[in-house]
């Protein structure tokens, strides 16, 4: 596999997950449009960033074990489609956990070449 690819392979899952955290953010921001002080504002701000924290979380894992990513990140996109028990339009369901399953796809991509490698 050329250098590129290689870079690619390894930059793409992490750049995509930073991305999708910042998406996830700004569902976070809708807590100021509900009329209510700054404290509790702020506090619903924070609660509302948790699936956030979660998939940063997972990235500091992944960023060192790529497995963990993979694994991570399909359970994620699983367990979104189990809460909301089908009840949103399709389309959802593809900016949430779409993202997840392609996020898992890229890092098991690159753990399983840099395992290839490792053996060779």
């Amino acid at each position: 596999m050329k250098k590129v690819t290689r870079r690619i392979l390894f930059w793409m899952p992490r750049v995509l997950t930073i991305l999708f955290a910042i998406f996830l953010s700004l569902f976070a921001l809708d807590v100021f449009e509900e009329g209510v002080g700054l404290r509790e504002a702020l506090a619903g701000f924070f609660i509302h960033l948790i699936p956030t924290y979660i998939v940063i979380l997972f990235l500091v894992l992944a960023w060192r074990w790529e497995w963990i990513g993979a694994l991570a990140y399909l359970a994620l996109g699983v367990f979104y489609i189990m809460m909301t028990k089908a009840k949103f339009p399709l389309v959802t369901y593809l900016l949430i956990s779409g993202p997840l399953f392609l996020i898992c796809l890229l890092f098991l991509l690159d753990w399983l070449y840099r395992k290839k490698i490792r053996v060779h």
